[in-house]
């Protein structure tokens, strides 16, 4: 069987779904390829992510489903608008906001590679504002029963003309109102994903915290102080054993432009235990407001 990288789809351009037109391929991901697309009704382009069924498990419809499911419950400024649910002859697709920009990802990337060391820190100021929405935008969700549970930089794209950023894909979301646990195998993304859902414990709001602290981190400094892990499933297992933290210096060794309280809160953030952690996401956001009136006034 074909992997989705492998894929041809050049025939599905100019394929008519729904109201909508297939333009052009945009990415691809895990387990689906993204389009874009033109929405005849209202004259606009649109993104259309599509899971081939020559490609689909039952696992990958459940995932699939989920995160439009998951997604289409929110409406909120700095989360990815879902439109449309659907499923023709060649595949399961779902419509989605089309957002003019670029993952986190890309601008973390560009600024490793500045040639001149103190070029290559995005400003605390800057930092905060992106981090403090994206907690707004989580905090939303989870007072609507949803965790996320894969924040990363590569799923939060920030809007070219606004600089907002958008949370996307909630392939692994969590509906918490689901009266059945979820005990399938430990998806997300093993840099970021927090002890219990390594061991496939229950997640709540903390676990997407955990997350959020681990961004934070990789914002803060230019390269995250990391241990030598020769997979994934080492770096899964090193996070396990060291439950004081596996990084080998806090974000103000590494940035000069920090305080030891940043430290603090980053460290709070993605403590080993749930418990030991921010209890939501407005205390995490209030801690950073006020590390930003406290210091920087005078720092960048």
């Amino acid at each position: 069987m074909a992997s989705i990288k492998e894929l041809d789809v050049n025939h599905l351009i100019g394929k008519k779904i729904g109201t909508s037109t297939i333009l052009s391929e945009l990415a691809r991901g895990g387990m689906a390829i993204i389009f874009v697309a033109y929405q005849r009704t209202l004259k606009r382009r649109i993104a259309v992510k599509i899971l081939p069924k020559i490609l689909l498990t039952h696992q990958k419809a459940e995932l699939f489903q989920q995160e439009a499911e998951a997604a289409a419950i929110l409406s909120h400024p700095n989360i990815i608008q879902i439109y449309d649910v659907g499923e023709v002859d060649e595949f399961i697709y779902f419509t989605m906001q089309l957002i003019q920009g670029e993952p986190l990802t890309n601008r973390l990337k560009r600024l490793k590679k500045q040639v001149l060391p103190s070029k290559r820190f995005m400003p605390v100021k800057m930092i905060i504002q992106i981090v403090t929405q994206i907690l707004e935008a989580l905090d939303y969700a989870h007072r609507q029963g949803i965790i996320h549970r894969d924040i990363k930089p590569a799923n939060i794209m920030i809007e070219e003309h606004t600089q907002r950023p958008i949370i996307t894909d909630f392939g692994v979301a969590k509906v918490l109102r689901d009266a059945q646990e979820d005990h399938s195998i430990a998806r997300g993304s093993p840099l970021y994903m927090p002890p219990e859902q390594i061991l496939d414990q229950s997640t709540d709001e903390r676990s997407d915290l955990y997350a959020a602290g681990i961004m934070l981190f990789e914002m803060l400094v230019p390269k995250l102080p990391l241990p030598k892990f020769d997979s994934y499933e080492d770096l899964l297992k090193q996070k396990l054993l060291n439950q004081r933290g596996i990084f080998l210096k806090k974000p103000s060794e590494l940035n000069p432009f920090l305080n030891t309280m940043m430290d603090q809160i980053v460290l709070k953030a993605m403590a080993y235990e749930p418990e030991k952690r921010y209890e939501n996401c407005c205390e995490l956001k209030n801690s950073l407001e006020e590390y930003q009136k406290k210091y920087l006034h005078r720092l960048p």
